[in-house]
């Protein structure tokens, strides 16, 4: 009986006539077809689920995901940014449109930037070298008041000892160790 068209009528397959065989069913070659779009699968692949069978561009319509920038399918790889998939090569820096995959990045709202764009646009600078602070490399930092450092650059602006996890004397932009304060 042809399997698809089982609720339809029983139509037996004939000794000698051409006939599909799949996951122990048999088929009439006319029968095998596509759910969706009804083109005959048997000299084509298919993609079976859950008792249907799909060829591959309608089965790739209807359940491959599609890249978040160019709408179109994801046949693999890819990268996934906020819950959502992107083609590596259209996953790129907001700023200067470098791609951004296998990269460090970081974002400003829902955009992704690199870290040299980000750094120039948005990032907080460092008082003693005026370099940003973005979280990448040398990322930990002090805070205090409206300046901030570099873990690094947080030195005494007279004798350069690291003040980290030291008490200081702000004197401006400047900051003193209890030494140099007196």
């Amino acid at each position: 009986m042809c399997r698809l068209q089982q609720d339809l009528h029983a139509r037996y397959i004939i000794s000698g006539s051409k006939k599909l065989e799949y996951g122990g069913s048999t088929w009439h070659e006319e029968c095998f077809v596509c759910c969706v779009c009804q083109q005959s699968l048997g000299s084509q692949s298919f993609i079976p689920d859950k008792d249907q069978y799909y060829c591959v561009p309608c089965y790739e319509g209807r359940f491959a995901p599609r890249c978040s920038h160019c709408k179109q399918i994801l046949v693999q790889g890819g990268v996934t940014y906020q819950d959502e998939p992107w083609h590596r090569e259209c996953f790129l820096c907001t700023g200067c449109k470098m791609q951004l995959a296998g990269q460090p990045f970081t974002s400003q709202g829902d955009k992704p930037y690199c870290v040299k764009c980000f750094s120039r646009l948005y990032a907080q600078k460092c008082t003693a070298c005026n370099k940003a602070i973005t979280g990448f490399g040398d990322g930990k930092y002090v805070s205090f008041e409206d300046h901030q450092w570099h873990q690094s650059c947080f030195k005494c602006s007279g004798c350069s000892v690291s003040l980290v996890g030291a008490g200081f004397f702000p004197s401006g932009s400047k900051i003193l160790c209890k030494d140099c304060n007196n």
